[in-house]
């Protein structure tokens, strides 16, 4: 099995865990959403150690690992009613941005002659 097929099982693998933890989230389904976030975290830093050296991958990567950090964050500030803490999750949501705002950034000034 080739490196590319075993990172696209992990990728496959990481949806599923992300779509349990979002429709345990929807569902109000408080020991699920809570358990999956572990996973879901950790398939996501599995992914970014395995693409570290493409920047591309990279890039995409770590803003994948900042949207679920905002996201598992955000769902267990509902579930613990802590409701008025979850702003707090546009700090990673704003990382990730800020990490493809300076990926696409670098990748337009390369292009320009």
């Amino acid at each position: 099995m080739s490196n590319l097929s075993k990172i696209r099982k992990f990728e496959n693998l990481h949806v599923l865990f992300w779509l349990i933890k979002d429709l345990s989230w929807a569902m109000v389904w408080r020991p699920l959403g809570l358990f999956m976030i572990g996973p879901t975290v950790f398939i996501a830093i599995y992914l970014l150690k395995k693409n570290w050296d493409d920047k591309t991958e990279r890039s995409h990567n770590t803003a994948v690992l900042a949207w679920i950090l905002a996201n598992s964050f955000w769902m267990s500030m509902e579930f613990l009613g802590k409701e008025e803490l979850k702003f707090w999750c546009i700090v990673p949501f704003g990382f990730g941005l800020v990490v493809l705002l300076f990926h696409y950034g670098a990748l337009l000034l390369e292009k320009k002659p």
